[in-house]
C-alpha cells in the first residue's frame, strides 16, 4: 500500500471567504482561527471571512491567513484519522506543514508568518522587481535565458512547479528580457504574477537577515511527520539545520517538483492538498497523472478526499 503525503498551499490561493465552512461545521477548525487571532490580536478571521480581497491580498495579512486555513483544514481531515506518512508544502506552506508536523506551535507561527510577510514586502520596493512564469521550455534553456538577460539587472530562477512551468524573478528590466528570450527559445508563453515582489530570488536577502533575528527567539520542537525541504527537495534532518533552511528558503528557488518526485521515489502515491484552491493539486497532476490526487478546503472537498481515502486508514 502506498504512502499518503499533505501539501499545503502557499501564498496566491487566498480568497474571501476560505475556510468559513469548516470554521462552521468543526470545533476544532473554529479553536484554529480563534487562536489565530489571539496571537497576534487582530481580527484576521474576519478579515478572512468577511474582509476586502485588497486588504487580503497584503503580503503580511496573505501569510498568517493562509496558514490558518490551511491548519484549519489539516485539523478536519484529521478527525477521520487520516494521517500522512510525510508532508511539504509551497513557500509559505512550509510552516503549515512544520506546524502540523509539531515544530510550531500554532501561536507561534501565525506572527512568525505575519512578520516574514512584512519583511518580504518590504525587501523590495514595488515597482522595481516582478515574478513571471514561463511556460513550455526546459530548465537548461530558462537558465540561459537568465544570464544572458543578467545584463540588464537580477533574474534568477525562483520556482520549479512542475514541468512545463518555471516561475523567474528579479529586477523588472532584468525579467522583461529573460521572458522576451525565453519565447525566442522556444517558450509556448510568458506570464507576469500579480506579487507584490520577486520571492525567492537573491533580492530577498534582506527579508532573510530579518527572519533570521525573529528564528532565533523561537523555540523550535521535533518533527513528528517527516518534511521535504522547499530549498533541498530532501528531508529535513533535524531541528538545528531547520532555522537556516527557512532563512535560506525566502531567497532561495523553490524546488516543488523536484520534492513531489522525492516522495514518489520513497513510495507515495495520495496526495492531499490542504488549503485555499487547488494550485499545488495542479502541478502533482502535471508531474503525474497516475497519483491519486486530492484537496481539502471546504465540505465538499473534504468529504470527497475523506471517502476516496477511507480504504487507505
Amino acid at each position: 500500500m502506498g504512502k499518503i503525503a499533505f501539501l499545503f498551499a502557499g501564498q496566491g490561493a487566498q480568497y474571501v471567504g476560505m475556510g468559513k465552512e469548516l470554521y462552521d461545521n468543526f470545533t476544532v477548525c473554529r479553536r484554529i482561527f480563534e487562536e489565530a487571532d489571539e496571537s497576534i490580536g487582530f481580527k484576521l478571521t474576519e478579515l478572512i471571512f468577511e474582509g476586502q480581497k485588497q486588504e487580503l491580498d497584503l503580503t503580511e495579512n496573505t501569510q498568517p491567513a493562509v496558514v490558518a486555513v490551511s491548519l484549519a483544514a489539516y485539523k478536519a481531515i484529521s478527525e477521520f484519522g487520516i494521517v500522512p506518512d510525510l508532508a511539504a508544502g509551497l513557500s509559505l506552506g512550509e510552516y503549515s506543514a512544520l506546524t502540523a508536523s509539531g515544530v510550531f506551535e500554532l501561536r507561534q507561527v501565525i506572527p512568525l508568518v505575519r512578520k516574514r510577510g512584512r519583511f518580504m514586502q518590504e525587501a523590495v520596493p514595488e515597482g522595481l522587481g516582478k515574478m513571471c512564469a514561463v511556460l513550455g521550455l526546459s530548465e537548461d534553456k530558462i537558465r540561459e535565458a537568465c544570464n544572458e538577460a543578467a545584463a540588464y539587472g537580477i533574474v534568477e530562477c525562483a520556482n520549479f512547479n512542475c514541468p512545463g512551468q518555471i516561475v523567474i524573478g528579479g529586477e523588472l528590466k532584468a525579467v522583461d528580457e529573460a521572458a522576451r528570450l525565453a519565447k525566442e527559445k522556444g517558450a509556448a508563453k510568458t506570464i507576469d504574477l500579480p506579487v507584490s515582489a520577486p520571492f525567492h530570488t537573491s533580492m530577498l536577502s534582506s527579508a532573510a537577515d530579518k527572519l533570521r533575528t525573529e528564528l532565533e527567539a523561537v523555540e523550535l520542537k521535533d518533527l513528528k511527520i517527516p518534511v521535504i525541504s522547499n530549498v533541498t527537495a530532501d528531508y529535513i534532518g533535524s531541528r538545528s539545520e531547520l532555522k537556516d533552511l527557512l532563512v535560506r528558503q525566502v531567497k532561495s528557488s523553490v524546488l516543488f517538483e523536484q520534492s513531489i518526485r522525492r516522495m514518489i521515489a520513497d513510495g507515495v502515491t495520495d496526495f492531499v492538498e490542504l488549503g485555499p484552491g487547488r494550485t499545488l493539486s495542479g502541478f502533482v497532476k502535471r508531474i503525474d497523472r497516475s497519483l491519486g490526487v486530492y484537496n481539502v478546503e471546504d465540505m465538499a472537498s473534504l468529504e470527497n478526499a475523506v471517502y476516496r481515502l477511507k480504504d487507505r486508514r
